[in-house]
């Protein structure tokens, strides 16, 4: 190595080292300054991975209106109850499920539902999002003996379908005391009592079809809707809410957050003599709960997250309703990913 080159070297290493320690430490303010909670209110526990075992089970309704009086009709996916393990490690979580046999004996009596559920509830900092692709296939009509005579039996359609698209997404605007992962997927520790108001959107896109009429033939006598085959709608608005984590002795909680929002809902309705269409303002609502006992090291306890959307065709004067929904009970572990010194 020629010794011009060498000099070369010893003058630009050192303006390279004070570089990246700078870049360095400027990264992490911004980080600091993105992550900035008082940890007073909650811990973040970034060092730590949450494992869980859990129970839980999802509910999928859709309602059809009627407009004389009668009874709506309550088309409801059969779901599994699930045993499974899960892990949570910052933004990220991933559950594995599987619906034992054992627990799940009423197939014989509500039907089987089959297809795709998938509900994927995201906190990075600052917002609460939703994800949904829920897609059962075989419905039954709660109560018993409504759609079929028969006081003693459900009545059950292989063939009706479910379809709905959507994400909501709301911004938390005191992240900074407030904590929606340590009541929902336990990888913080809410330690004192806080809320927060909550503003954003939401956008669904779903359907409900059979290979037939979806009323009854028992009953269309009270359905506007008799021989549709098809029901399809989008749905898009802006909403607000409030949540709120009461904390007994800095480990016993309960949250609960409800999110209102106004939406322009364009629904077709199909018929075997055509579609009719219609447009209109109808709401729709988020809720979302937990209780339990948490910690830096354990926790325990229960969480709902639901979904209920009003809609209204053309065909009835009353809305169409959609509920959906997850409930989970489990115990998590927190463990430290850092070799403690």
């Amino acid at each position: 190595m020629r010794k011009s080159n060498l000099v070369r070297i010893v003058l630009i290493l050192p303006a390279i080292l004070v570089m990246g320690t700078s870049f360095g430490q400027k990264k992490e303010k911004r980080l600091a300054k993105k992550y900035a909670h008082d940890s007073n209110y909650y811990e973040m526990l970034p060092n730590k991975v949450t494992g869980r075992f859990y129970v839980g089970q999802k509910s999928a309704h859709v309602f059809i209106p009627s407009n004389n009086g009668s009874k709506d009709i309550n088309y409801e996916a059969n779901h599994k109850v699930n045993v499974g393990f899960g892990v949570t490690h910052h933004n990220y979580s991933l559950n594995v499920g599987y619906g034992l046999s054992a627990i799940n004996t009423n197939t014989k009596l509500k039907g089987k539902t089959k297809g795709f559920d998938f509900q994927f509830h995201l906190y990075p900092h600052k917002w609460a999002v939703d994800l949904m692709l829920v897609m059962p296939k075989g419905m039954y009509i709660d109560p018993k003996g409504y759609g079929n005579g028969n006081p003693s039996a459900y009545y059950f359609r292989s063939d009706i379908k479910e379809r709905l698209l959507g994400v909501a997404a709301y911004k938390v605007p005191n992240k900074e005391k407030f904590s929606y992962r340590a009541a929902i997927v336990q990888n913080e520790w809410q330690k004192k009592s806080a809320g927060s108001v909550l503003y954003g959107g939401e956008l669904y896109y779903g359907s409900l079809q059979g290979d037939s009429a979806l009323v009854p033939s028992k009953i269309q006598a009270g359905f506007p809707q008799a021989g549709m085959t098809k029901m399809r709608y989008f749905s898009v608005g802006p909403g607000i809410g409030y949540a709120f984590t009461l904390v007994a002795n800095k480990h016993f909680y309960f949250m609960a957050s409800l999110i209102g929002n106004i939406k322009l809902n364009m629904v077709t309705e199909s018929f075997p003599s055509g579609d009719i269409k219609n447009t209109s303002i109808a709401p729709s609502a988020i809720l979302k709960t937990g209780i339990g006992y948490n910690s830096d090291n354990w926790s325990f306890g229960g969480s709902l997250t639901g979904n209920g959307l009003w809609i209204k065709g053309k065909s009835s004067t009353n809305n169409y309703y959609l509920p959906s929904g997850m409930f989970r009970v489990q115990v998590a572990k927190k463990f430290d990913t850092h070799k403690k010194k």
